[in-house]
């Protein structure tokens, strides 16, 4: 794997945007929705959740400590950041009693803060960009409020708003074509960016949730145990062959303002 830098120009820390990267993500979305109710079930939620912020805490650590995008560090952070952000935003509603629309909206601030802060700070929020650890470290806070902005976004369009997950699921799906189109008829690609990964989270969340819950809930009934084994065999699968292959590594991107974008960093 190469370095974080390559030549004279940096390498973003992240993976390069194609097919198997919307792929994966989604892949990681459906296993942390399956993984989350299945512990917090079948075990001590308290435990489940303590346990969940230690795996998701030396997943984080793992990949700020790299030097540079590695596939291993990158992709079980975010699997990590599935899972816990789950966890967070079902405690609110179970554990807390937050209604799902008090809780799509804390998160919704907590976003558009985030990304408020990011750009005064940095002046971009290009993905493409994320060079530097300063910028590390807004591009995971990101991620992390988009995770449970999906998972209150979809839990509410299923449940308080009645459409069922698998609906929701669909609806979602439909959603996302609308950033691809926007970006395809040239839009700005950062701004599709964010819209298109805050919608695979209740994609894959959705259909997870269907696959799993029982019956008399709107789901098939197969039970989050053999959802969650199937979607982490799915993850693990994926995750080796990008790094067999380098499929995922990132490019220097060509374009002038990405250049400056680097110089400044």
């Amino acid at each position: 794997m190469a370095g974080r830098h390559q030549g004279s120009a940096a390498v973003p820390k992240v993976p390069d945007v194609n097919p198997w990267f919307w792929t994966v993500k989604i892949l990681t979305t459906a296993m942390g929705e399956a993984v989350s109710d299945f512990l917090v079930k079948e075990y001590n939620p308290y435990l489940a959740v303590l346990g969940g912020f230690i795996v998701f805490a030396v997943a984080i650590t793992w990949q700020f400590r790299v030097p540079d995008y590695r596939t291993w560090p990158y992709w079980t952070a975010v699997a990590m950041v599935a899972v816990f952000g789950t966890m967070v935003a079902d405690a609110m509603h179970v554990g807390l009693g937050v209604p799902y629309k008090v809780s799509v909206t804390l998160f919704a601030v907590a976003l558009a803060v985030v990304l408020f802060t990011w750009y005064r700070v940095e002046g971009t929020l290009s993905i493409h960009s994320i060079v530097t650890p300063r910028r590390e470290i807004f591009y995971w806070l990101t991620v992390c409020c988009t995770f449970a902005l999906g998972t209150a976004t979809g839990d509410l369009t299923a449940t308080t708003l009645h459409l069922g997950y698998f609906t929701s699921g669909v609806l979602f799906t439909l959603a996302i074509i609308v950033p691809l189109v926007a970006w395809r008829l040239g839009v700005n690609p950062v701004l599709t960016f964010w819209v298109a990964y805050i919608l695979t989270r209740p994609i894959g969340a959705s259909f997870a949730d269907f696959c799993g819950m029982p019956k008399t809930s709107g789901g098939l009934g197969i039970g989050h145990g053999p959802v969650s084994l199937v979607t982490i065999v799915l993850v693990v699968a994926c995750i080796a062959y990008l790094a067999r292959t380098g499929k995922d590594h990132p490019k220097v991107a060509a374009d002038t303002r990405y250049q400056y974008a680097v110089r400044q960093g």
